[in-house]
């Protein structure tokens, strides 16, 4: 069986994470940093993808972004 697809994005389920159990904890706490790190990890891989589309693209997406 294939991988459902979230109605909701990783990063988004993790900013919620991140505001819910930031508030009564320290920032030093691991969990909190754990979540903050997957968040990173997630973004990362959000802007290489984009970044990857974009080169593929060639001129026609360089067109497409200034444009």
């Amino acid at each position: 069986m294939a991988k459902k697809t979230a109605a909701e994005s990783d990063e988004t389920r993790l900013k919620k994470k991140i505001s819910t159990t930031g508030k009564d904890k320290p920032k030093s706490d691991a969990a909190v940093r754990a979540l903050r790190k997957r968040l990173k990890r997630e973004q990362r891989r959000r802007r290489a993808l984009a970044l990857r589309k974009k080169h593929a693209a060639g001129s026609k997406g360089e067109a497409k972004a200034s444009a």
